[in-house]
């Protein structure tokens, strides 16, 4: 009976191990837009939250998740680790838009990852 038991739980450990659950990786952080002015005063602010903005990120030519911002420009996505192309939604008429375009996502990790939208006001 004890031999019989402790394969039992030898069996049980094994499975269990085997079954364990992956830790998350994914992307956080805030998206701002600007210039908001034509001209940057000092202690007035120049860039503002990009609230409501949606974030495609892809791979291989094809949308793997998006996310959209809130009011405060914060986002958080799960990903899968590799590297993602990142673009908006909409394309912008003037400016550089988007920048960094491109992110990597490390396995079991959720990093900080802040996007700026380049608004063209000059």
């Amino acid at each position: 009976m004890r031999k019989v038991s402790l394969a039992l739980a030898a069996a049980l450990f094994l499975v269990s191990g085997a079954q364990a659950t992956p830790v998350a990786s994914g992307l956080h952080g805030i998206v701002t837009r600007g210039p908001i002015v034509p001209v940057c005063v000092a202690e007035q602010p120049c860039t503002a939250p990009a609230k409501n903005t949606t974030l495609l990120f892809s791979r291989n030519g094809q949308v793997i998740a998006r996310t959209k911002t809130d009011l405060a420009g914060r986002y958080h996505l799960r990903l899968r680790p590799g590297t993602y192309g990142v673009s908006l939604t909409t394309r912008l008429r003037i400016g550089r838009g988007l920048e960094p375009d491109h992110v990597g996502v490390r396995a079991g990790h959720y990093a900080r990852f802040d996007f700026s939208i380049d608004t063209g006001i000059r």
